[in-house]
């Protein structure tokens, strides 16, 4: 990377342009990154300040999680709004969204951060209702009017139990209804079976268990990296999951297709 006391600090547009050529041709440039249940785009906030330093072009996903066809449509607006190929990264249900939304051309690698990495015909639902022996049981609450949140009082221990308190309490406080219609909307066609893919298994995970993200990682053929930390890690250790991102970044193109 070009480094920024070499460059002009009197013009900084010609500052960026020359940050982001200096990424090689073969990198992919473009990232999107999709949120999961419960939650909204602003928690890629800190992943997105590496990623743009870094030089790349980020697009955050604000899919309102009603249903599942409804975020993929959303997540496919958003891809349209760029050129080139894209990576795209997923949190939690956040992996369903793009497992399905993948499939669009543009997408060269897919990124799963502690997230839904779902078959053919899958749901959220199905991939759940049998949860082994021992597994941690997240605290959502009975369904009103067809939406789902999580226990507030249980909420920082269960999703973001290495996150600042008065973050976690604030991320506890703004719950975004998570539509039980997501959750029991199914994939058509698993992208992760013709595209590249990188898994984050968050190893203190109390929302999805570690070895639930072990099967789905190696049923998708992903390469994997174990980082310590709870279900909100991509807000707990934003760099190491912009790193993930930026190998797939670096990879994809040289992956072939499965």
């Amino acid at each position: 990377m070009i480094k920024i006391r070499e460059l002009d600090q009197t013009n900084k547009s010609t500052r960026k342009e020359t940050i982001v050529s200096a990424i090689p041709e073969s990198v992919v440039k473009t990232i999107v990154l999709v949120h999961g249940g419960f939650v909204d785009g602003s928690g890629w906030g800190d992943v997105y300040k590496i990623l743009k330093r870094d030089g790349y072009n980020v697009s955050i996903v604000q899919n309102p999680t009603i249903s599942l066809a409804d975020d993929v449509a959303v997540t496919k607006r958003v891809l349209a709004t760029h050129s080139g190929p894209v990576i795209l990264v997923g949190h939690s249900y956040g992996g369903a969204v793009i497992t399905e939304a993948g499939n669009d051309p543009k997408v060269a690698g897919l990124v799963y951060i502690a997230a839904f990495a779902l078959d053919d015909g899958e749901s959220v639902s199905s991939l759940i209702k049998d949860p082994p022996p021992g597994a941690p049981v997240p605290p959502i609450l009975p369904p009103q009017d067809g939406f789902l949140f999580l226990d507030k009082a249980k909420f920082a221990a269960s999703f973001a139990a290495d996150v600042d308190t008065e973050r976690a309490a604030f991320m506890a406080d703004s719950q975004v209804p998570w539509g039980v219609a997501a959750l029991s909307g199914a994939v058509n066609k698993a992208a992760w079976k013709t595209k590249p893919s990188w898994y984050l298994v968050a190893t203190e995970d109390k929302m999805i268990p570690p070895p639930a993200q072990h099967f789905m990682s190696k049923r998708a053929g992903s390469t994997v990296i174990e980082v310590a930390g709870s279900h909100a890690i991509y807000e707990s250790q934003p760099s190491a999951v912009a790193k993930l991102i930026e190998t797939a970044a670096k990879g994809a193109n040289k992956k072939t297709s499965r």
